[in-house]
């Protein structure tokens, strides 16, 4: 819906976002009536520590959204990686989603400054380092 289809967009924002604070509430109370065996088992399942999908969960389904700008500005396909190194590319999102810099990274994001400041901060810096660009540059 557009924002000039939308009577009042301000309003129907404020409602989206807390139907989608809602929901995550509702999928953390979900996550805490697991017993232990069981959230340590799709942890495992998953390959993610427990307390680290605890923390993954908390954070919320958007907590990644800064790693495919990140692999814009750096000239790398995220979709190519996802074909190429899938459990690279699911490791980063892991440390994207844990991630302490969020503030730094969508400023440098916004400003098209990522790929020359991303190392100061960000937790996945190693990694994109050691990407052969060959393998993973779009197409």
């Amino acid at each position: 819906m557009s924002t000039a289809s939308k009577p009042y967009p301000i309003v129907q924002d404020l409602i989206e976002s807390f139907a989608a604070w809602l929901k995550h509430h509702r999928e953390l109370s979900e996550m805490r009536q697991l017993d232990r065996t069981n959230f340590d088992r799709i942890a495992s399942d998953l390959r993610v520590a427990p307390d680290d999908l605890e923390e993954l969960v908390r954070h919320g389904r958007h907590a990644a959204d800064e790693l495919p700008k990140m692999l814009e500005q750096l000239g790398i396909s995220a979709e190519r990686l996802a074909q190429t190194q899938p459990l690279v590319l699911r490791d980063m999102e892991r440390v994207c989603s844990l991630c302490n810099h969020k503030g730094q990274c969508d400023r440098d994001l916004a400003d098209g400054t990522a790929a020359e400041n991303y190392h100061g901060y960000c937790a996945n810096a190693l990694t994109l380092e050691s990407l052969d660009r060959a393998d993973v540059a779009p197409h």
